[in-house]
């Protein structure tokens, strides 16, 4: 078949220039990248010839082998593994057709301006482009492949330019070849002649010793030497190529043989992160049912991590990889973990559809899910910093487990932490709080709000910090769903400060206030009355505050009510909730509040007091971030009240 010629999409060519021209300080990655790529290529073909027997595809030597070639400057990373189809080299290899291209780029230039290049690097791997690399240091990429079970493959060749070309190939071989044809070594650069076997050896040992496929290296020229000699002595066998890495598990060996760098290594493989993880987790069950496990915290949220895009880790059966991304083995709060495990007493064909209702896989991700729980407690304790930059990145997404997962919801709240009105610099967790408790305090006291500042400065907060009383700051999405899924803790009722009525103080204060209260009751009778008159199509009542120190007024949901902030996640989640009336509260020791109550009994009917009612509510709407129904309306009247004044 004649070859055809392709423009690269837009955002790849973009890609390819910004690679070229050296973004990368360490161009070694790109053989991490490549051997990374054949290595899942071999895992993916294990995994299909264990799901379909009519495949016909070879698994008895599946390996990497690494062809250098010194006089022709050429080097080849070739896997015996899937292959892919043309359909599939045009999709994955002629364009970046996986979402999250713009947001690649965009990363890739802010870490080039910031002079990160550990940040750059690892972006590679992340958004799934580690193919594209290898144009660091070759002139020109050819990869031949041949998907398993099909006839005819495909050669795909670019020199990066803009352009590549395709075309059928009848008699190739199963799996993948990528043959680079390298650029002049430059040290300057950081460009090493990557045809020098020391050098295979030193990249292959560093980041994919752990790889379990055997990455085999050949060098012709030192084989025909070799064969040569053999040949005269009578003995016309080739020399066997060499095992580069040690192909070692390393959940299974010793942990006082691994070194950190050697899991670190293995995250990045796995992750495709090149940050370090922030902690790693062993786990080795023996006993009816064995396994292992080796687990890791990232750094950083995976791509995709907030939008459920991929979770799950790798699923070994007896060193066998059986699936990529075993999710019935993570609960969705921790989809953000990667690793490991390796169970010793499941099929190898297990599908799916039995690992939903396998009770060994249920137990193990009961297991899984208490290990990681457990070490982030640990890790607040213990390891305070690393902890809080976990929980800064990953803490809306624990705090999911506190919803869908009641059954582990204790073990959840010890791995939680919030900020609080206590400590502008550290968070809190429950058992903190509720040891810190006031004599007599009966709740556990929250607000939730879009950030700190707003919650620090919403007038629901006025008399508990006159009080001293400590409240929990929730800004994040989850904390408007989780709070009812928690109802109390240690006896402790979690009570939103701005939900019903707020009755602070020992009992005695408490009797206080309320004769208090029922005096201001009968003094404000005619101006609540008249409020709520005014205000009926907009609030279900009308009532003086007891939480109001220095604002004129706020408005309040019911108890039972669904708070504004559930509301507007709801409907930008595409559910509409019906609306439900707010309660106005009226601060009674206020001026213009006492001003307002004045006037309106000294003249009822003055049509200047018209519009007065609207500006109170809109005015408190305004201090929690809400709007008025009538913005443009309550504008006019503020602006006429404004110039009479003048």
């Amino acid at each position: 078949m004649t070859a055809q010629t392709f423009e690269f999409q837009v955002e790849a060519s973009r890609l390819l220039q910004m690679m070229v021209h050296s973004i990368y300080s360490n161009k070694d990655v790109f053989l991490r990248e490549l051997v990374s790529n054949a290595s899942d290529a071999l895992d993916k073909l294990r995994i299909e010839a264990l799901r379909d027997d009519s495949l016909g595809a070879d698994v008895s030597d599946l390996h990497i082998a690494i062809e250098t070639d010194k006089d022709a400057r050429t080097l080849t990373v070739r896997d015996n593994g899937i292959g892919m189809s043309r359909d599939e080299v045009v999709g994955l290899i002629g364009t970046i057709a996986k979402s999250g291209t713009a947001e690649f780029l965009q990363k890739l230039e802010e870490a080039r301006k910031a002079g990160n290049a550990a940040d750059a690097e690892g972006l590679i791997g992340q958004f799934g482009v580690g193919f594209y690399s290898a144009f660091m240091v070759a002139d020109e990429v050819t990869l031949l492949t041949r998907r398993a079970g099909e006839a005819t493959g495909t050669r795909w060749t670019s020199t990066g330019e803009g352009t590549y070309t395709i075309e059928e190939v009848g008699d190739a071989p199963q799996g993948t070849a990528v043959v680079l044809r390298l650029k002049p070594a430059d040290t300057d650069d950081q460009l090493f002649d990557y045809t020098e076997p020391w050098k295979i050896k030193e990249i292959i040992k560093r980041y994919s010793d752990f790889i379990t496929w055997p990455i085999r290296l050949v060098t012709p020229a030192e084989a025909g030497k070799d064969g040569e000699e053999k040949a005269e002595d009578g003995d016309s066998e080739k020399p066997e190529p060499e095992t580069l890495n040690s192909r070692k598990a390393l959940w299974a060996r010793p942990k006082s043989e691994v070194s950190d760098e050697e899991y670190h290594e293995l995250y990045r493989h796995i992750s495709h992160d090149w940050t370090d993880p922030l902690e790693t987790i062993r786990i080795n069950a023996e006993g009816t049912f064995e396994y292992q496990a080796l687990l890791f915290l990232p750094a950083r949220p995976p791509h995709g991590v907030f939008s459920h895009d991929k979770r799950g880790v790798q699923l070994y059966v007896k060193r066998v990889l059986i699936m990529e991304e075993c999710e019935e083995l993570v609960p969705p709060y921790l989809r953000f973990v990667k690793g490991v495990v390796d169970a010793q007493d499941l099929s190898l064909n297990i599908s799916r559809e039995i690992l939903q209702q396998d009770r060994h896989i249920q137990l193990m991700r009961r297991r899984l899910a208490k290990k990681v729980l457990s070490t982030l407690k640990e890790m607040r304790a213990q390891r305070p910093e690393k902890y809080a930059d976990f929980w800064r990145e990953f803490g809306p997404v624990v705090k999911e487990g506190l919803v869908n997962d009641p059954d582990s919801k204790d073990a959840i709240l010890a791995a939680c932490s919030f900020a609080t009105t206590h400590d502008a610099e550290k968070t809190a967790t429950l058992q903190e709080y509720v040891e810190r408790m006031r004599e007599g305090q009966e709740h556990i006291y929250y607000l939730t709000g879009s950030s700190r500042s707003a919650v620090e400065d919403s007038p629901h907060m006025e008399a508990f910090r006159d009080k001293g009383l400590e409240v929990l700051i929730l800004t994040d999405a989850v904390d408007e769903v989780w709070v009812d899924a928690v109802p109390e803790f240690e006896g402790k009722k979690l009570l939103s400060i701005a939900k019903g009525e707020a009755e602070l103080g020992t009992e005695e204060e408490k009797e206080a206030a309320k004769a208090e209260r029922e005096q201001q009751r009968e003094e404000y009778a005619g101006l609540l009355e008249w409020l709520s008159e005014r205000l009926g199509d907009e609030v279900k009542e009308v009532r003086l505050s007891s939480r109001l120190t220095v604002s004129p007024a706020c408005v309040v949901s019911d108890t039972d009510d669904v708070t504004p902030g559930l509301r507007n996640m709801m409907r930008a989640m595409g559910q509409e909730m019906p609306e439900s009336k707010r309660i106005l509260e009226i601060n009674p020791d206020h001026t213009l509040i006492t001003g307002l109550r004045k006037a309106h009994a000294d003249r009822p009917s003055d049509p200047s007091l018209e519009g007065m009612a609207e500006l109170v509510h809109g005015m408190a709407l305004l201090a929690e971030g809400g709007l008025p129904a009538d913005p443009s309306r309550f504008t006019r009247l503020l602006a006429g009240r404004l110039e009479r004044a003048l």
